[in-house]
């Protein structure tokens, strides 16, 4: 009859739309299982699950605003791309330089070593061994910003004023005259990979040698003062960071490190050469020890070219993520 005729195609109908409802929701079951899949593989191979183990403590941390110059001790200090700071007050940006922008270094001129900077009230002052303290006015945009060269980079700076380069030149007793300079943040920047290819090619630093974060233990200075007839002091090495509370030499193995919340990825270690043997209290180079003790057991490999013949003490890191240091810090390891 037409009724069950009617009968039959309503069932018929429900029965299409059950089945419509259940192809939706099984497609977005699967589709949700794709995305927990999705999210699974994503936290195992780019997650964040990071095993921290402590493997020290910070003792030090030092700020050397002026190349070669004197290290200022801090209790705690930001850890930037380009180096602690503290203030005003940043690591190795501020450098010695003829007036042709050659750089000057304790290499050549030892008694660098006992130039003291700090900055106070938007002055630096400096300070060193029979010479009365000097103030000049932090930022003087005015002076001219000079061409400089580092270790054959090319590299700006802002020149620090005539009484500055009177009281250096004085200071050093130099028959050239010498001025400071600061480096300032819009300035062009060096690239430490064009030294040495281990470096991310966007590192950026001011006047360091290489890298701008430099890590020691006291326990590998401890050790290296058992083999010395004269024991010498963490400013021969001038690190940034130095830690306490582990073994001689560990820091050779930690590859990424956190402290506070700031975190490091190891670059490489830290080659020496013959400024580590001027004095830091009297400013006497010797060109004999430690670095000919340091060669008797801390040379790499000869067939690895990166380091010619330096022997190596300390590691240098570049930091993945800035933050706040302070003496006491835990020293994690990072392994994933």
């Amino acid at each position: 009859s037409s009724r069950s005729a009617r009968l039959i195609m309503e069932l018929k109908d429900a029965a299409l739309k059950l089945l419509d409802q259940n192809r939706k929701a099984a497609g977005c079951l699967a589709a949700a299982g794709v995305a927990l899949l999705g999210l699974g593989l994503g936290y195992k191979y780019f997650g964040t699950r990071r095993k921290l183990t402590r493997v020290g403590v910070v003792s030090q941390l030092i700020i050397h605003p002026v190349k070669s110059g004197k290290g200022v001790r801090v209790a705690r200090a930001e850890c930037l791309r380009m180096g602690l700071r503290q203030g005003e007050l940043r690591d190795r940006h501020w450098l010695v330089v003829t007036e042709n922008g050659q750089m000057v270094t304790g290499r050549q001129e030892p008694r660098l070593v006992l130039v003291s900077m700090t900055v106070e009230g938007g002055d630096i002052c400096l300070s060193g061994p029979n010479m009365e303290e000097l103030r000049v006015p932090l930022h003087q945009p005015s002076n001219s910003i000079f061409d400089c060269r580092v270790f054959g980079a090319d590299i700006q700076g802002r020149d620090c004023g005539e009484e500055v380069s009177q009281w250096l030149t004085r200071y050093l007793e130099s028959d050239k005259t010498l001025r400071l300079v600061h480096f300032e943040h819009h300035m062009k920047a060096r690239n430490p990979v064009e030294k040495e290819p281990a470096f991310p090619k966007d590192e950026k630093v001011a006047y360091p040698d290489i890298g701008a974060v430099m890590l020691l233990s006291e326990a590998s200075l401890a050790d290296l003062n058992t083999r010395l007839e004269k024991p010498v002091t963490v400013a021969q090495f001038r690190p940034s960071i130095v830690v306490s509370d582990c073994a001689a030499f560990s820091e050779d193995s930690w590859d990424n490190i956190q402290i506070g919340n700031v975190r490091m990825e190891h670059v490489m270690p830290c080659g020496r050469c013959v400024f580590t043997t001027v004095d830091p209290e009297t400013g006497v180079i010797s060109r004999k020890e430690p670095l000919d003790t340091l060669k008797s057991y801390r040379m790499k490999d000869s067939s690895q070219k990166l380091y010619n013949s330096s022997p190596l003490f300390g590691q240098y890191y570049t930091v993945k993520q800035t933050g706040n240091l302070k003496v006491g810090d835990p020293v994690y390891k990072i392994s994933y």
